[in-house]
């Protein structure tokens, strides 16, 4: 509840997460039927990296800055969509306004977000709009309520702040809950990687959880066990579209050389469970 992502927007974490979310909605809209995406806990949906939040942390000049600097970047086929998509969009998108971007006219986004100034301006952002639905709702228990969505294809967003002891067992919990209900949904969680123990425990609960078809990524900025220092993040994927690892991995790779540590960032493409 606490929680406000304007003093993170844009930073390394953004970065990764949003160019994934970009090439799985991609890839779901290689159909022509339509999708739904839902959104568990959005945010606000747009970020102000001049204002005084995003300027106490300053975090996005270690990010999305340093893309937008590199003359590389947008030329580099890995993440030139990210780059270009986050240039048109104006102030730093969060995960409802890159999504809605990218929405056809059958498809649609169902939004929820607890905290309820970040609930109102994300009403706010997208009022008047029939293809998206915002609900001041707690991302877990909007798993149960809107899945499965009639359109019986789409793309599950859990993005949680990680705030609160016990986050990876709420986040393995809400996938079983989701998948369970949704089963031929894509899923796609974010995490920190700040203590390297933890997430291989999260890893062996996955595995042992009976989930399939399970995809870790993960962008290491530098080592883990730096105390609370956010050492790296990553976001699992359960379903994931076709080619997926493929090209995930140059992805992560062009990140890296964009925009982690010389000799101390890395990238990598881990399945957890097979098919």
């Amino acid at each position: 509840m606490n929680y406000r992502h304007a003093f993170h927007a844009g930073n390394f974490a953004d970065c990764m997460k949003h160019a994934l979310l970009i090439w799985l909605l991609r890839a779901l809209a290689r159909k022509d039927s339509g999708f739904c995406v839902l959104d568990t806990h959005a945010g606000s949906g747009r970020y102000d990296l001049s204002g005084p939040q995003a300027e106490r942390t300053g975090e996005w000049r270690d990010g999305i800055a340093r893309l937008m600097e590199d003359p590389h970047a947008r030329q580099n086929p890995a993440i030139a969509d990210y780059v270009t998509t986050v240039a048109g969009l104006g102030l730093y998108p969060g995960s409802p306004r890159i999504t809605r971007a990218l929405l056809r006219p059958q498809d649609r986004l169902v939004a929820c977000e607890l905290h309820p100034e970040e609930q109102l301006s994300l009403r706010r952002l997208f009022r008047a709009d029939a293809q998206v639905a915002v609900h001041l709702r707690d991302g877990y228990e909007g798993l149960r309520a809107f899945l499965p969505p009639k359109e019986r294809r789409g793309l599950v967003l859990i993005d949680p702040p990680f705030e609160e002891l016990g986050e990876f067992d709420r986040l393995l919990a809400g996938l079983q809950e989701g998948v369970s209900r949704f089963p031929s949904g894509v899923f796609a969680a974010w995490y920190p990687i700040k203590y390297r123990a933890r997430v291989r425990a999260f890893y062996l609960a996955v595995a042992e959880s009976g989930l399939r078809d399970v995809v870790a990524t993960e962008f290491m900025l530098r080592p883990p066990n730096e105390f609370d220092h956010l050492g790296g993040c990553g976001l699992l994927v359960i379903n994931p579209p076709f080619r997926f690892e493929e090209d995930a991995a140059p992805m992560l790779s062009a990140l890296v050389e964009s925009i982690g540590e010389p000799r101390v960032s890395q990238a990598v493409v881990t399945r957890l469970v097979a098919e």
